[in-house]
C-alpha cells in the first residue's frame, strides 16, 4: 500500500466526484441513459476506442459530445448489459484538470431465438478530467479492452 500525505476537503471532494463520474457511466450505459452518459463529457470531448489494447491504432476516435449518440445507442442490441467497475486510480489531480485509469468487467447479454450469449470485455479506461462550473467531466476517454470471452448461457 502506499503512504498517503493528507489532503485538503476541497482534495476529497473532487476525488469522490471524479469517482462518482465514472460510476455514472457504468449505470447510465446499463440503463441505456444515452443522454445521461453523454452529458459526463465536455462538449469537445475525445473518446478512442482500442478494441485490440496491444494495437497502438484506435478503432474508433470521436470528437465531440455529439459524436458520443450512436457508440452509446450502439448499447441497445443487446438484451442487458451489467458494467463491474473495479480499481480506480487518480494518476494527477491539478486545480481543475486530472488524470487516472479504471478497470471494467464488461457483460454484454443477447438473445437470438432463444439462446443466450454473454460475451464479457476486460476494459481499461485512461481518462483525463476537467472541472468546468463545479462539474466533474470527462475531457478525453480512451477504452482498450484488454480480452474477451463469449460463452452461450442457460
Amino acid at each position: 500500500m502506499s503512504q498517503h500525505e493528507a489532503i485538503s476537503s476541497c482534495e476529497a471532494a473532487d476525488r469522490l466526484a471524479i469517482r462518482e463520474l465514472v460510476e455514472a457511466y457504468a449505470h447510465c450505459a446499463d440503463r441505456r441513459d444515452a443522454k445521461g452518459q453523454m452529458a459526463l463529457f465536455t462538449h469537445d470531448t475525445r473518446f478512442v476506442v482500442y478494441m485490440n489494447a496491444k494495437d497502438p491504432k484506435p478503432s474508433q476516435e470521436l470528437h465531440s459530445r455529439e459524436a458520443l449518440a450512436p457508440v452509446f445507442a450502439d448499447l441497445n442490441q443487446y438484451a442487458a448489459t451489467t458494467h463491474f467497475v473495479g480499481q480506480s486510480t487518480i494518476f494527477t489531480l491539478t486545480g481543475n484538470h486530472g488524470t487516472g485509469e479504471t478497470y471494467c468487467l464488461a457483460h454484454h447479454l443477447t438473445v437470438n431465438d432463444g439462446k443466450r450469449c454473454l460475451m464479457v470485455a476486460s476494459i481499461r479506461y485512461l481518462d483525463t478530467f476537467s472541472k468546468i462550473d463545479g462539474v466533474w467531466l470527462f475531457a478525453e476517454r480512451q477504452l482498450y479492452v484488454d480480452w474477451l470471452e463469449e460463452r452461450a448461457l442457460s
